[in-house]
């Protein structure tokens, strides 16, 4: 549709999430939100899809929550209501999330960064948690990006508002990496070829692992961690992993090409 805010397309088991709205840097209308929302519903149930790529079109990535449609509105009627649940899809997506940044993100854009896996940008990215300059607070975006923050950098940069650049967001631990704007396509590919190599049930286990409470100590969580390694050590996936390892091909989860 010609008036559709974000496209959805999937080639090779990888499927491509575009938000389109550069009139109004991609910011988190009601449309826009919809439509994203319904893009990653389709992209988590679909078999065939096992990487997701979040990318834009125009100069910024996302420019957080649309301003013009929360001016005025009363608490039950401000967008912002219906941003958890998109971050929750990028968070909990049973397929790796890579976010793809050719341009700057702020606010709940840099929220939904952190919801990744893996979030690449070019050097010329810039990122401000710009909320407390307006008057409103980080709050649904903090669940997200302080797993994700060493501490000091986060009280700094959510109290301040100041703006920062890709350097230093690779450093305090918002992406994985900075690269030249010719280099973007090349890096995202790079991250998506690696993640399409592991097993479909495999990948979606680790990444509950990964968010799961870690044990007080490594003696509390053997027994639990014993059940979850032999029991994919034991089942088809692992067995065709383990046989394709012996045979010296590619297991028959990987995409071709």
């Amino acid at each position: 549709m010609a008036d559709e805010l974000v496209h959805y397309d999937v080639v090779g088991g990888t499927a491509t999430i575009t938000l389109d709205s550069p009139h109004n840097r991609n910011a988190l209308s009601a449309q826009l939100r919809r439509e994203l929302s319904e893009s990653l519903d389709k992209a988590r149930a679909d078999d065939a899809v096992r990487v997701i790529v979040l990318t834009h079109t125009g100069p910024v990535f996302c420019a957080g929550m649309d301003l013009k449609e929360a001016r005025g509105a009363g608490a039950g009627d401000q967008g912002v209501n219906e941003f958890p649940k998109i971050l929750e899809q990028l968070w909990t997506s049973p397929k790796p999330v890579v976010a793809k940044l050719a341009g700057p993100a702020r606010a709940g854009g840099i929220g939904m960064v952190a919801a990744t896996d893996i979030a690449v940008a070019v050097h010329e990215a810039t990122f401000a948690f710009s909320e407390v300059r307006i008057g409103v607070v980080p709050a649904i975006i903090s669940l997200t990006v302080l797993p994700r923050l060493t501490a000091r950098a986060a009280h700094e940069l959510f109290l301040t508002g100041d703006t920062f650049d890709a350097k230093r967001a690779v450093e305090i631990g918002l992406l994985n990496s900075a690269v030249p704007a010719e280099e973007l396509d090349g890096e995202v590919a790079r991250y998506v070829k690696a993640l399409a190599l592991g097993g479909p049930k495999a990948l979606a286990a680790t990444k509950e692992l990964l968010s799961k409470p870690r044990p007080a100590t490594p003696s509390e969580g053997f027994e639990a961690m014993n059940k979850l390694s032999v029991g994919f050590f034991a089942s088809e996936e692992g067995q065709e992993g383990i046989t394709a390892f012996a045979q010296k091909r590619k297991p028959n989860w990987v995409p071709e090409g």
